[in-house]
């Protein structure tokens, strides 16, 4: 079990069911809870995961529970609307799990001001602390039903969730007319990429693939187009019904706070793998992460064709199998 909750429960914590587990990571142990404790996880793989291991697995939920547990994301605005969330549903305990890098010190903080808090334990570089569910308290921590960025709708947590990316802007600025009549966005948050794609006319089926459930189901109402398909997946795992065109993509680079180039390549396999013979990749990257290998092996052709000191955007062609 994860080390903070272990010593809480040995510390006096009793849980009741129904249980509601709020995104736990892969890096969570929660194999001393009952496997009918519902987990809400949006985040396709770590979704996949807990699925594997028996539990009852949703990417979110309303239903009503007695206890609760948040395991805190690095999002402060997210943070704050599982703990709304939390309350809303719970009518016993509400626990809170996280990590000092996630903000944990400055919540409980902001907790304490509005509730009476047992613990708070210290273990592992993070904290976990429990109280009473009471969901007057935080009714003003809840997340706005419609948050939007210029005209575009985005949700607390998703990426780029309070402005549009630059390098996803430069990207577009770097798109030809010519995409083909099939193209993926792989990795299309909550779709502006594909939203600009919309006034392509030469395009006939526009795929979405995105593994957080909250960003897609932002992006469904983005990109309100017959041609579009949406797909709650890995990127990295996941299969077009037919090869496209063109893979369009802004990949992700990490899953925690430490950058992790492997992502991108396996995004940049992911779009060769994808491809027609004859399909080509365009892609946006921060300027100091090393793919120039990764595009070279996954492809015959590789260009750099638009960039700045921030961001490089590539071309590439003649999908290696």
């Amino acid at each position: 079990m994860s080390p903070r909750l272990s010593l809480a429960l040995e510390s006096g914590l009793e849980l009741s069911e129904p249980l509601s587990v709020l995104l736990p990571g892969t890096d969570h142990d929660l194999s001393a809870l009952p496997r009918t404790a519902e987990v809400v996880q949006p985040f396709k793989p770590f979704h996949d995961h807990f699925a594997a291991q028996g539990f009852s697995v949703t990417a979110a939920s309303d239903k009503p529970c007695h206890d609760a547990i948040v395991f805190l994301p690095r999002a402060k605005a997210l943070a704050r609307a599982l703990v709304q969330q939390a309350c809303a549903r719970a009518s016993g305990t509400v626990v809170v799990d996280g990590a000092k890098t996630d903000g944990v010190d400055s919540l409980l903080r902001d907790i304490r001001k509005r509730v009476s808090v047992e613990g708070p334990i210290a273990k592992a570089h993070g904290k976990i602390f429990w109280f009473e569910s009471d969901a007057a308290a935080f009714a003003d921590w809840a997340a706005p039903e419609r948050q939007q960025v210029d005209g575009f709708r985005t949700a607390p947590g998703v990426f780029s969730a309070d402005g549009i990316d630059p390098a996803s802007e430069l990207l577009l600025t770097a798109l030809p007319d010519k995409l083909g009549r099939s193209v993926a966005d792989l990795g299309a948050g909550w779709g502006f990429l594909s939203a600009r794609l919309q006034s392509n006319a030469r395009i006939e089926t526009l795929h979405l693939v995105e593994a957080d459930h909250t960003a897609l189901s932002c992006a469904r109402f983005n990109v309100q187009d017959p041609r579009a398909h949406f797909h709650w997946a890995d990127a990295l795992t996941w299969k077009a019904p037919e090869p496209v065109d063109t893979v369009v993509m802004n990949p992700p680079f990490h899953t925690s706070r430490s950058a992790d180039p492997g992502l991108g390549q396996g995004f940049i396999a992911a779009a060769a793998r994808n491809l027609t013979r004859a399909g080509q990749l365009w892609m946006v990257a921060n300027r100091h992460l090393p793919y120039e290998t990764a595009l070279s092996e996954a492809f015959g052709a590789v260009e750099e064709v638009a960039g700045d000191n921030r961001f490089k955007v590539f071309h590439a062609s003649r999908p290696r199998r």
